[in-house]
């Protein structure tokens, strides 16, 4: 059987590395320098030629290792690797994931394009979307998940925009929400604006499912971005991004990479590369986790409503129907509210024990945060209720712990949460 035939979860050990370029080491050692020595002038000049682009690579020359900045062979081994999950041809991997969305978005957009946006979307993007670039003359219109791709559309023209159209930018499911966009049917109105000159791409932030749960890339996208923070790192010990498509255009991007100075450093690609040998043992069990417990919050007296996957139904309509065409599994991201307001919110918060009170998600640790005093705390309160993030959301990411614990831990906070609605009634 070719090597390259095995599953990705059996090539996370050691696809990219060559024990005999390592003095036989199984592992791939750490690459801790900033410059690479040339064997000859000549080869010195044939590698920043290739890099640069001046020329293109003749009888499948490579380009070889330069400065850090430019490459590693960490980074390299980790973007191989990476390369598996979404069956994409390159990835470039960075400092963060802002590192990434940012560095993507500058490369392809210019003054006077216009940027459609799926809304809610993690605050930092949202404040980068409309604070940032706005700032260079790119009109940004945000769309919601309950909005047809056809209506959009009548939109876009109506007001002048749908042929300055450039990118697409979805995250789905949506944080903190879990609302669904449908990927495929975006893709095909931004392939159907597109012209010969002027590509309109679609661009998914894929953090939510991870690499396994969802494959953008497979369902049309050009680029599928993840914080690799989350369920790549999956350890809360290293802060990382990834963007993954097809080899022209993230030739282009890891260019712009190079200039900004943002790539991954090579203990960080390491440290993601060990991560990947467990990613999927890890999102099986955060997810079989997050089912019980959510089916747990569906049925207790202080919750309101759950948002996750897992609990979608035919009753859902159009939800329902693109999860089931689009994710393989619901994941490990929940919300929910508790009945009452802030208050009530804030008390399950700070009586949990077990569940972490922190930002950011898919690590081994379970992690509950409140959108929209955190994550989403820049965003005007109006725009918040579109969004459908309202001061008693709760989010929950949920990890590897003993699910007993887990839920017992949860029962105990929401009863805490119960006695503060209690006294407030009473008063």
């Amino acid at each position: 059987m070719p090597y390259q035939k095995f599953q990705p979860e059996s090539l996370m050990m050691s696809y990219g590395h060559k024990s005999g370029m390592a003095r036989g080491a199984v592992k791939a050692p750490l690459y801790q320098t900033s410059t690479f020595a040339f064997e000859t002038a000549e080869e010195g000049k044939d590698y920043f030629e290739l890099a640069y682009g001046l020329r293109k690579p003749v009888n499948g020359e490579a380009p070889g290792m330069i400065y850090s900045r430019l490459d590693n062979p960490n980074l390299e081994i980790l973007e191989k690797r990476l390369s598996l999950w979404d069956e994409a041809e390159a990835c470039a991997v960075f400092a963060s994931g802002m590192a990434a969305i940012s560095t993507t978005v500058f490369e392809f957009l210019k003054p006077g394009d216009v940027l459609l946006y799926s809304s809610p979307l993690y605050g930092g993007t949202v404040h980068f979307i409309t604070e940032v670039l706005t700032r260079y003359g790119i009109e940004v219109v945000p769309f919601y998940y309950d909005q047809q791709p056809e209506a959009i559309l009548r939109q876009l023209k109506a007001s002048n925009q749908a042929h300055r159209l450039a990118m697409v930018y979805i995250e789905t499911p949506a944080n903190p929400t879990n609302t669904l966009i449908d990927i495929q049917s975006m893709s095909k109105m931004a392939s159907a604006l597109s012209t010969e000159g002027r590509q309109v791409l679609t661009v998914v932030d894929n953090t939510y499912m991870g690499p396994l749960w969802q494959h953008p890339l497979q369902l049309g996208a050009d680029l599928v971005l993840y914080s690799a923070t989350k369920y790549i790192g999956g350890h809360s010990d290293v802060i990382a991004g990834a963007v993954l498509g097809n080899e022209p255009l993230i030739s282009r991007i890891k260019v712009l990479r190079t200039f900004f100075g943002s790539m991954a450093s090579p203990f960080d690609a390491w440290l993601l590369t060990r991560s990947l040998e467990t990613l999927k043992l890890r999102m099986e069990k955060q997810t079989r986790n997050a089912q019980r417990v959510a089916r747990f919050l569906q049925h207790h007296p202080m919750v309101e409503n759950v948002h996750y996957l897992g609990l979608l139904t035919e009753a859902d309509g159009e939800q329902y129907r693109i999860y089931e065409r689009q994710c393989s599994a619901p994941g490990a991201m929940l919300a929910f509210e508790v009945k009452g307001g802030e208050k009530e919110a804030f008390a399950f918060l700070n009586n949990l024990k077990l569940v972490k009170l922190a930002v950011s998600l898919g690590s081994t640790e379970s992690l509950a945060q409140h959108p929209a005093t955190m994550t989403h705390a820049g965003i005007p309160a109006e725009i918040l209720a579109e969004m459908g993030i309202s001061e008693n959301l709760v989010r929950l990411s949920v990890g590897i712990e003993n699910v007993r614990d887990l839920i017992s831990d949860i029962e105990f906070a929401l009863e805490k949460a119960a006695e503060v609605q209690e006294a407030e009634m009473v008063g």
